[in-house]
């Protein structure tokens, strides 16, 4: 079919079905939801078979959705209707959700249902529930919906006016989700911040200064007087309930040009005079050995990783090469694996420059020591989406086994041309050769776990159980009891030691970086332009071309006269 997807944004439930119906065979564009008349143009130009909504904050026009048949992809189930579905979810503590594909007509959520696919909730943040739960079940019920459409017998379910699932619900306004210091338990505190994480934060104080917060974790073993700030650890603060702490590991000051950062380098003079207490449920980079086999993993708030995130991460790394174990297991977060460098504190650094320079530097380091390891396997698992960077860290081990439901953004170029590091020039075009490298990087596409696998840079796909750590850890262990490990080692040592003779990793680096310094302090100054409109969410204008085929195939005159109407 020819379709297209029309989204606010290209978010990660966008790119997964992206990704999801072109390995089908469908023929795919996407359109910015950026002003009807566009969204009119758009259907002009691609004629689509179908148009799908993953992610929209209005309604389709009129004229559109009657012209040809469009699918909203709702995150609540049949007859719940509103904005803000998933925020009361996890506010009033659901037991079970789910997502549904129901037909645009001309009332918010009231289209006749196409598929529905039922989950249970997980006590976790709104954003990692989207992220994971939500995307994997919409794509299921897009995909089951597009087999109904193709088959020709299947007709969508209208939803009755008394039909008694039907339930409007209105915004998720701060004053729902209001904490009460000296009331709320531990379990409703975290809900409450949970409810708004990733957007847009629960409005609350910090040291008598109004923030948002963000990546809410129970405490343990703390407590104080309720609403008082009672500890800091790797970036988090542990404020007291009425029954135990909670950490608040990222906080937002308000007003239009904040940044979403970690709680202790915002309050870094108050964070300083509050004791240190690690090991306490809150740890981004955490280190375990079962036998001959080391596990460590990382979880970096939304996949960015700062100069502090990489040098901490190195140390742990090291650490672990002291350990006598035979594999090791990289194992990143559920939502992210990494998406590189940490954008937000770049832009919020004195000089964004000299501390993109030192950022990148700290991750080319990182990914160094993991080439450099000859005397164990390792093995990247990615069971949350990568991007730019972190795809590249990720193919530093010896092999990348990858979750089946996860996107792979292998490219820096989005952001404003840059070029990238993290030895990719290296590590790329040995594993997926270099015209498969080239094109992956200029492309600016998604990438999903089969193509990637196709193409090398996957090398085995899990699904469900197999990405649980006791399977994790009984596949490494396998591998060591391999006859063939001896000597799958020796040869490791053997090709790390003719690549290097060939040409030195520092010569990559090298290569790399001199790039990278025109990005960072030339005249060309596409990278902070980029990166200051992606942190602070400003609204694209249009399209980017690598998705909206249907205007790269505009002829030269339908460009002219497009761009005397903009």
């Amino acid at each position: 079919m020819r379709i297209l997807l029309l989204s606010h944004s290209f978010n990660s439930l966008t790119q997964r079905l992206h990704v999801e119906l072109r390995e089908r065979g469908h023929e795919v564009s996407v359109e910015l939801d950026i002003h009807a008349d566009v969204t009119r143009e758009s259907v002009a130009l691609h004629r689509p078979d179908l148009v799908i909504a993953p992610f929209l904050k209005r309604a389709i026009p009129d004229d559109v959705w009657r012209s040809v048949r469009c699918l909203v992809v709702h995150p609540g189930p049949p007859g719940d209707r509103g904005p803000a579905a998933l925020d009361w979810a996890v506010l009033e503590g659901a037991r079970e959700w789910g997502v549904t594909v129901l037909q645009a007509d001309g009332e918010f959520d009231a289209g006749p249902v196409w598929a529905f696919r039922a989950f249970p909730m997980r006590n976790a943040a709104k954003s990692s529930i989207y992220r994971n739960e939500v995307t994997a079940c919409a794509v299921e019920a897009v995909l089951d919906a597009i087999d109904a459409i193709e088959s020709g017998h299947a007709t969508p379910q209208p939803m009755h006016a008394a039909d008694p699932r039907i339930r409007v619900r209105g915004p998720c306004r701060q004053a729902d989700r209001a904490i009460d210091w000296q009331r709320d338990m531990t379990a409703t505190v975290l809900r409450k911040i949970h409810s708004a994480d990733g957007m847009p934060g629960l409005v609350d104080s910090l040291f008598f200064e109004d923030v948002r917060l963000f990546d809410a974790h129970e405490a343990h073993g703390i407590s104080g007087v309720p609403g008082t700030v009672v500890a800091q650890c790797d970036g988090a603060l542990g404020r007291a309930t009425v029954d135990g702490a909670v950490w608040i590991g990222h906080v937002k000051r308000l007003g239009p040009k904040s940044l979403k950062l970690p709680a202790t380098k915002v309050f870094a003079a108050e964070a300083a005079r509050l004791p240190h207490r690690p090991g306490c449920g809150y740890a981004p980079v955490q280190h375990r050995e079962q036998g001959e086999v080391g596990v460590l993993q990382f979880s970096f708030y939304n996949g960015a990783m700062s100069s502090s995130d990489c040098e901490v991460l190195l140390d742990a790394y090291r650490t672990a090469l002291g350990r006598p174990t035979k594999v090791l297991l990289l194992t990143g977060g559920h939502d992210y694996w990494s998406n590189g460098i940490h954008l937000a504190e770049i832009e919020a650094a004195d000089s964004a420059a000299d501390e993109s320079w030192r950022n990148i530097n700290a991750i080319d380091d990182l990914t160094r020591a993991i080439i450099e390891t000859t005397d164990r396997l390792v093995v990247s698992v990615i069971r949350g989406n990568a991007g730019a960077g972190g795809v590249f860290l990720s193919l530093a081990a010896d092999e990348v086994w990858a979750s089946d439901r996860i996107v792979l953004n292998p490219h820096y170029k989005d952001m404003g041309n840059l070029y990238g590091s993290e030895y990719w020039t290296y590590l790329l075009p040995r594993r997926a050769g270099a015209a498969n490298a080239t094109r992956m990087t200029q492309c600016r596409l998604p990438m999903g776990v089969e193509e990637a696998r196709r193409l090398g840079i996957v090398d085995r796909v899990l699904s469900g159980a197999e990405l649980a750590e006791a399977d994790l850890v009984k596949r490494a262990a396998a591998m060591v009891a391999d006859e063939g490990f001896a000597a799958r080692l020796a040869d490791k040592q053997r090709r790390r030691a003719s690549d290097e003779a060939a040409k030195p990793l520092q010569a990559y680096r090298d290569e790399e970086l001199r790039r990278m310094r025109l990005n960072f302090f030339g005249f060309d100054p596409s990278y902070h332009v980029a990166r200051y409109n992606f942190i602070h969410k400003v609204p694209k204008s249009r399209t980017p071309l690598t998705i909206a085929t249907h205007r790269a195939r505009r002829t030269p005159d339908q460009s002219s006269r497009m761009a005397v109407r903009s």
